[in-house]
């Protein structure tokens, strides 16, 4: 964990404020597409995409920073975390983890096809600092309007001609299509944003012949639904713990005092992943790959497919 505190706060547009934290010593690199957790409330974390500065050109983006930058949309309807985030002020102080990425650009690519839409803009931004700064060919989608898209001007500055904007998902979809339409061999696409934004990407680029390891994704989720309730028996002790429709599996351990990984809560960054031992599962998360769901299930939205599941905890 690493001890942070509040350097600068500034609000980009409506309802999405942007924090510059600073360390106590150096902070860690990380690559493009990297994000943190953010302690709101003892325990309770809220990972976030880190940004970097669009005006230092001249650096490396990502490498020995001086500062994190992350920008948080405001959930009124939420658990909370982005309101406490709101709430910060110059000189205030919290724990963060240190960056973690499962959204990456791919070095090998020819052509990146970046499409962000709304808040999803903060992991794509950083795609395109790495890549203008190393000369990589790429275009960036937003799909937001102007007056309330947040760093749009950042993706201006950084992007210039390579960006183009929609206003809608239709307005999107002829911009996507001939992107994925003309773009060289080997290309990449990148999507950040709602579930069917990214929906509508992986769509458009199968019709366009794309094959489903060039399309990558990191999802901006809503908390999931209630389902049936269940039993989760704990391999190593034979404990059963009843979990309700109204809760997760996590939560549910955490009620009775099992200890188990934790830290997005909505199923994209596998910190929860634990192994199972017996039972079927219903997969809501959106970073285990299908052999992976064989035998591997995320603790925080995911649920017993019956009246039972067996882990191996």
């Amino acid at each position: 964990m690493l001890e942070l505190r509040v350097a600068a706060v500034a609000t980009p547009c409506p309802g999405v404020r942007s924090l510059t934290l600073t360390g106590d010593g150096p902070l860690p690199s990380y690559p493009p597409g990297a994000n943190i957790g953010l302690e709101w409330a003892p325990g309770r974390m809220n990972t976030y995409s880190l940004t970097p500065s669009p005006d230092r050109r001249d650096l490396v983006p990502g490498l020995d920073p001086e500062v994190y930058r992350v920008s948080v949309a405001l959930r009124p309807d939420g658990a909370g975390g982005s309101r406490a985030l709101h709430a910060l002020a110059p000189g205030d102080r919290l724990r963060a983890t240190t960056p973690r990425s499962s959204f990456p650009p791919v070095q090998t690519a020819a052509h990146h096809v970046l499409v962000a839409g709304g808040i999803g803009v903060t992991p794509v931004l950083a795609h395109v600092a790495w890549h203008a700064f190393w000369g990589n060919s790429f275009e960036v989608l937003l799909v937001a309007r102007p007056a309330v898209a947040p760093h749009a001007e950042d993706l201006c500055r950084l992007a210039g001609d390579r960006l183009a904007t929609a206003p809608d998902r239709t307005a999107m979809r002829a911009l996507l299509e001939r992107a994925l339409r003309t773009a060289p061999w080997n290309s990449h696409a990148y999507t950040c944003g709602p579930p069917g934004l990214i929906a509508e990407v992986a769509v458009r680029a199968r019709e366009a012949h794309w094959v489903d390891a060039r399309v990558h994704a990191e999802p901006f989720v809503a908390a999931a639904p209630p389902g049936e309730p269940f039993t989760a028996v704990l391999r190593r002790t034979g404990r059963q713990v009843a979990v309700g429709a109204g809760e997760s599996l996590l939560d549910a351990l955490e009620r009775v005092g099992v200890p188990a990984p934790r830290l997005c809560r909505r199923g994209v960054c596998g910190e929860c992943v634990t192994t199972v031992a017996a039972g079927r599962v219903e997969h809501r998360d959106t970073v285990l790959d299908d052999d992976e769901r064989e035998d591997q299930m995320a603790l925080c939205v995911s649920r017993a497919a019956g009246e039972s599941v067996e882990l191996d905890l």
